[in-house]
């Protein structure tokens, strides 16, 4: 787990959004961009920015490429940062 790419991943509002959007179901890249009001290329950036930081999984299914939440990481980042605000060492 790297925090510093997960807290610069989930700094950005609309890559919370979409972190949202995907506890609900996996999504591709063309339902983001209904939903948000920018290009393609934005939202693609923003999908690498949470790949980069391995929050979010991705798979081709034919011309598409399907996005969905990964769990795991998340139950660490969370338990990573309950023991920092309870002064607990690594």
């Amino acid at each position: 787990m790297n925090p510093t790419a997960i807290f610069k991943a989930l700094a950005d509002d609309t890559r919370r959004q979409m972190i949202e959007m995907l506890r609900e179901r996996n999504h591709s890249a063309g339902e983001f961009a209904a939903v948000f009001n920018m290009s393609k290329p934005s939202i693609t950036n923003h999908l690498n920015i949470l790949h980069g930081a391995n929050l979010v999984y991705r798979e081709k299914k034919g011309q598409y490429v399907i996005y969905s939440l990964n769990m795991t990481l998340l139950q660490e980042a969370m338990l990573w940062l309950q023991k920092m605000s309870k002064g607990e060492e690594k």
